[in-house]
C-alpha cells in the first residue's frame, strides 16, 4: 500500500492512495495555506467540487476579514463608538457562538482581542515591548461582554471607539466546517480540509481505512510521537512556533492573552479534538492562554473533547481520555 506524508505545521497528514480516487488541491486564502482533499471515482467531478469549496473560502473571507474594507467585520469595527450596523444572520450567529465559547473558558478566548492587534504585528520590526501604559489602555477596549447584539434588529455593536473584533482564532476553524458541510451536502463521500491546521474529516479513505494524523514536538519535527484517527471529527493545533518575535533576548510567540494583551507564555502547541473545527480552533486558543494545568482540567470536564499540549520545554501533557500511541 503506497503512503504519502504531508507536513503542515505541527500535524503530519498519512493517506493510503488509491491514485483514481484521492484528489488534492493546495492553496492561499485568508492568509493561510489550505489543502482540500475529496475520495471520488471521476476526476473532472473532484476538482468541480474543490472548486466550489474554493468559492466558499472566498465568501467567508469577504465575511469574517477585518483586512477586506467591504466585509462586514470591517463595517462593525469602523464604526464602534458610533453606530450598530446591520449584518447577516450568519455573522451574528458566529459572533453569539464565538461569545459563548468566551463564557466556556473564562474570557481566555476573546474576539475583541483584535483592538491590541496593531501593538503586535509579528513581522519583525518591533524593537521593544510596548509600555504598560499603552498595553492598559488598549486591553480596556477588550471584553467580549462589551460587545451588544441586536437578534431583533439583526445588529452589531461596539461601544467604545477603537475597539475591535477579529477571527483570527476562529475563522478557519469556522472555513473548515462550512466547506465540510458543503461538499457533504454534494454528495462526496469521504474528504478532509486542512486550514493551515485546523482540520475537518468525513468519510474514509479510497480502502476503507480512517484517516490517520501524526503529531509532531515542534522541538523535534523529524519524529512523529503518535498518530490518531480522524472519525467524522476535527482537529486543531495552534502553536507560537512558527510566528514569533525576540525582544531583549526573549522570544515572544503570537498568542495574545487577551486580559493582558501581552503573548502567553510557558506553552508552546496545543492540539484539542472536538465534533466542530470552529469548536476545536477557539479552544486551542484557550487553552493555550489558560497553561497546562487549567487547559488540561478544563478539557476534562468537557464532553467529546480531548487535548494534547507541550510546554516550552518540550514535555507532553494530555487530556485524561487520550492513550498515547507512541511510535518508534
Amino acid at each position: 500500500m503506497h503512503k504519502i506524508i504531508l507536513l503542515w505545521g505541527s500535524l503530519l497528514i498519512l493517506f493510503s492512495s488509491h491514485a483514481q480516487q484521492l484528489f488534492q488541491k493546495k492553496f492561499q486564502k485568508m492568509g493561510s495555506s489550505f489543502e482540500i482533499t475529496v475520495v471520488d471515482s471521476q476526476e473532472d467531478r473532484a476538482l468541480e467540487m474543490i472548486a466550489l469549496a474554493i468559492e466558499e473560502i472566498d465568501r467567508i473571507e469577504r465575511l469574517i476579514s477585518s483586512w477586506q474594507l467591504t466585509s462586514e467585520t470591517t463595517q462593525i469595527n469602523q464604526n464602534a463608538g458610533l453606530k450598530a450596523v446591520v449584518v447577516s444572520k450568519e455573522l451574528l450567529e458566529l459572533i453569539s457562538r464565538a461569545n459563548i465559547i468566551s463564557d466556556l473558558v473564562y474570557g481566555n478566548f476573546d474576539i475583541s482581542y483584535a483592538s491590541i492587534d496593531h501593538l503586535w504585528n509579528f513581522n519583525g520590526k518591533e524593537v521593544e515591548l510596548p509600555s504598560e501604559e499603552i498595553l492598559q489602555k488598549t486591553v480596556a477596549k477588550i471584553g467580549y461582554k462589551k460587545i451588544q447584539i441586536d437578534t431583533d434588529q439583526q445588529t452589531v455593536f461596539l461601544p467604545q471607539k477603537g475597539m475591535k473584533i477579529g477571527f483570527g482564532a476562529i475563522g478557519k476553524g469556522y472555513a473548515a466546517d462550512r466547506v465540510k458541510r458543503l461538499l457533504i451536502s454534494k454528495g462526496v463521500k469521504a474528504g478532509i480540509v486542512n486550514a493551515s491546521g485546523d482540520m475537518s474529516a468525513w468519510g474514509k479513505q479510497p480502502n476503507g481505512d480512517p484517516w490517520q494524523i501524526g503529531l509532531v514536538n515542534p522541538m523535534n519535527k523529524n519524529k512523529v510521537f503518535s498518530w490518531f484517527s480522524l472519525n467524522e471529527n476535527a482537529v486543531v493545533t495552534s502553536g507560537d512556533y512558527e510566528r514569533y518575535l525576540t525582544i531583549a533576548g526573549k522570544r515572544y510567540g503570537h498568542i495574545i492573552n487577551p486580559k493582558t494583551g501581552k503573548p502567553s507564555q510557558g506553552v508552546i502547541s496545543c492540539t484539542v479534538f472536538a465534533p466542530k473545527a470552529e469548536l476545536a480552533d477557539a479552544l486551542a486558543t484557550a487553552i493555550f492562554v489558560m497553561g497546562i494545568d487549567l487547559g488540561i482540567d478544563l478539557i476534562n470536564k468537557l464532553p467529546n473533547i480531548e487535548a494534547l499540549m507541550i510546554d516550552d520545554a518540550g514535555k507532553i501533557f494530555t487530556s485524561k481520555n487520550i492513550d498515547l500511541d507512541e511510535t518508534t
